[in-house]
């Protein structure tokens, strides 16, 4: 039944299965399935083009279908990726980062460079030089969930 198709069709075929996945990228979004369709597209172009020429077998469509798909995906990661790491805010989900340059009292002392604060309502583990215990100090860096801090 495809190569009836396929047969029926003729350059066409590209084109209708370049739809067909342009369509199915919206029932199941992830902007993968857009390349694919592209490159798909593009093998229709070039079979309007083509057909009909000796060199235009199915071995070399289906060789020019997948070579513009991957350039399709490359190219589109490329494009897509630059929209990336421009963010109105920087610091959503990078909460230890966020507490840079805050004051806080430690609520035990700094001992072997070790204590903790609290802020808001949260406990958190900091290293430093050895404190007392009520001593303000200032967050100067953030490594995972560990805080380093100087006295303010």
């Amino acid at each position: 039944m495809l190569t009836w198709l396929a047969v029926q069709l003729g350059p066409w075929t590209w084109w209708l299965l370049g739809l067909l996945l342009l369509a199915a990228e919206l029932l199941m979004p992830g902007v993968f399935l857009v390349w694919i369709g592209i490159g798909a597209i593009g093998t229709g172009m070039l079979s309007l083009l083509f057909w009909g020429a000796p060199f235009w077998g199915w071995q070399v469509q289906i060789l020019v279908f997948a070579a513009l798909a991957v350039l399709a995906i490359l190219l589109g990661r490329r494009l897509v990726s630059r929209g990336e790491g421009k963010s109105d805010e920087p610091l959503l989900n990078k909460r230890g980062e966020s507490l840079v340059g805050r004051t806080a009292t430690l609520q035990e002392p700094m001992h072997d460079g070790r204590g903790r604060i609290r802020l808001d309502d949260t406990y958190w583990s900091v290293m430093g030089p050895d404190l007392p215990a009520g001593t303000k100090v200032r967050i100067v860096s953030s490594t995972g969930r560990d805080l380093t801090v100087d006295v303010a």
